[in-house]
């Protein structure tokens, strides 16, 4: 009987540390998908810092690099310029990259540093209790905004994928999501095009994944899948911000 469905095998065989419905574990099988299809599991070194992607080492089969919080670009950019014949990405949520790490984030990119990150975006600072982070939507009820975010107060989310599309040394960055399955699709063609573009030596390529945290969200996992499709997805639309391949093309 042919297998039609099975684990990559990039994707180590263990039980995970990610709550029910959390789409961490989605996320996980992309990247090792296209590690296995390009066959570069064993040329590949992945960095991950504090947060829900804490534990990545532990489930990605490729060489892992623990980082200190927010500091995941800068840890990448050392490994990358020493190893530049490696893959080198990064894995990282919202409340590290876009708080924390956001100067790292922003200087990698005007650099152009030739690696990936892969960003999870979930509204929430996950593994710490669900406080409130800085993708938080207007309203939206966390740990530290009982009543809602307060825009007048705590400010306005920040748009990862638009900000970086301004920066001359960003390959690629694009927003994709995982609440149905053509999304999903997407998702993993976008993370294949980072990896294409770090082997192209173009630059610096940025997925951010529009996630669920159904345990800090207070929903079930069917319920979180919905708000990302009718709550995250208006405020933070899905496309391509920049694509040098695409600006290429038409030139």
């Amino acid at each position: 009987m042919a297998v039609v469905f099975e684990r990559p095998k990039a994707l180590l065989d263990v039980p995970t540390h990610f709550c029910p419905g959390c789409g961490h574990g989605i996320v996980h099988r992309l990247v090792c998908e296209v590690l296995d299809e390009m066959a570069i599991e064993g040329d590949t070194i992945c960095v991950v810092p504090v947060g829900c992607s804490v534990m990545s080492y532990d489930y990605f089969g490729c060489d892992a690099i623990e980082a200190p919080h927010g500091r995941a670009p800068a840890v990448a950019t050392g490994v990358k310029r020493t190893n530049p014949d490696k893959f080198v990405f990064t894995y990282q949520g919202d409340g590290d990259l876009a708080a924390i790490g956001t100067a790292e984030t922003v200087h990698a990119g005007t650099r152009g540093e030739n690696i990936v990150i892969v960003f999870i975006n979930n509204t929430t600072y996950g593994m710490t209790g669900g406080q409130m982070a800085p993708t938080t939507l207007p309203g939206q009820v966390t740990q530290t905004t009982p009543f809602g975010r307060d825009t007048s107060v705590a400010g306005f989310p920040i748009r990862i994928c638009e900000l970086m599309a301004t920066l001359s040394g960003v390959a690629l960055a694009q927003r994709v999501a995982i609440d149905s399955v053509p999304h999903i699709r997407e998702a993993k063609r976008a993370i294949r095009k980072g990896f294409e573009n770090q082997k192209e030596k173009r630059g610096l390529s940025i997925i951010e994944v529009l996630s669920t945290c159904p345990t800090n969200w207070g929903l079930s996992p069917q319920e979180s899948m919905n708000f990302v499709k009718e709550k995250m997805i208006p405020y933070y639309p899905l496309g391509v911000y920049k694509d040098v391949t695409a600006e290429e093309d038409k030139k």
